[in-house]
């Protein structure tokens, strides 16, 4: 996972579960971490590292329109692929951000996170009554070939 990444989410994370990143990953690191942790990690790790790639294009872009940049350096191609890139890059983002948004908004409060219940096991008895005609004395016996 994408731990030392930052993301956009990561104070939306912090405040759902009441503790700070790092403490985060410890917790789902653990025998006992819910889900809906993990989850959220793993979609926040894959929302950093998407970022981290449209970032990468913007400032590529930037670079190759720097104004002090020689204009015959400009490559209509180039851009048209960045373009392209920039695009995947934030359809990307803007999933994982709302995977991620929808899985913070439904979850339950930390406080009521979901946690084993005991329940006390029913059991059902019932005793059949005895039938009113008596079974035939052949009943459940095979029956013999005949020739």
């Amino acid at each position: 996972m994408s731990r030392d990444k930052a993301s956009t989410m990561d104070t939306d994370l912090q405040k759902v579960f009441g503790s700070p990143l790092p403490d985060l990953y410890e917790a789902a690191s653990g025998p006992d971490a819910p889900p809906a942790l993990a989850r959220a990690l793993e979609l926040r790790s894959f929302l950093a590292l998407t970022e981290e790639q449209v970032a990468r294009v913007r400032d590529r872009v930037h670079g190759d329109m720097d104004p002090e940049r020689d204009m015959g350096e400009l490559s209509a191609d180039k851009l048209r692929f960045d373009a392209q890139w920039l695009e995947a890059a934030l359809e990307a983002r803007d999933g994982y951000r709302s995977a991620l948004g929808e899985l913070l908004r439904t979850m339950p409060p930390p406080d009521r996170q979901a946690r084993p219940v005991r329940t006390a096991q029913l059991r059902a008895t019932a005793t059949l009554r005895p039938s009113a005609a008596p079974a035939p004395q052949r009943a459940g016996a095979a029956r013999s070939r005949r020739p």
